[in-house]
């Protein structure tokens, strides 16, 4: 026996699934862009000012969206420390 509300539910979110693969995608391909643009520069790989307005940017926009501010730090932290990482290794590889 099928549910078909819950199959039309699932359909969308597998959907937005699919959608946040492809955005984080496009985010990290311009956040490697960056990297290597900071890399060739001499520019620090961190940016705890922008990180921290950035942060203050979607708790805001989090509490508009009626999702909670915290979840949203934690997972821009997250995205941060992953793109740092990533800009760490692109600044070795060039230096090293």
């Amino acid at each position: 026996m099928t549910d078909d509300t819950l199959a039309r539910y699932r359909e969308s979110i597998d959907n937005i699934d699919a959608a946040l693969v492809f955005m984080l995608a496009e985010r990290f391909k311009i956040t490697k862009a960056v990297g290597e643009h900071k890399a060739k520069t001499g520019l620090p790989p961190a940016d705890p000012n922008r990180e921290s307005i950035q942060i203050e940017r979607l708790r805001s926009l989090a509490k508009s969206a009626n999702l909670d501010p915290d979840f949203s730090e934690k997972f821009l932290r997250f995205i941060i420390d992953e793109v740092i990482h990533h800009h760490r290794k692109a600044g070795a590889g060039m230096t090293g």
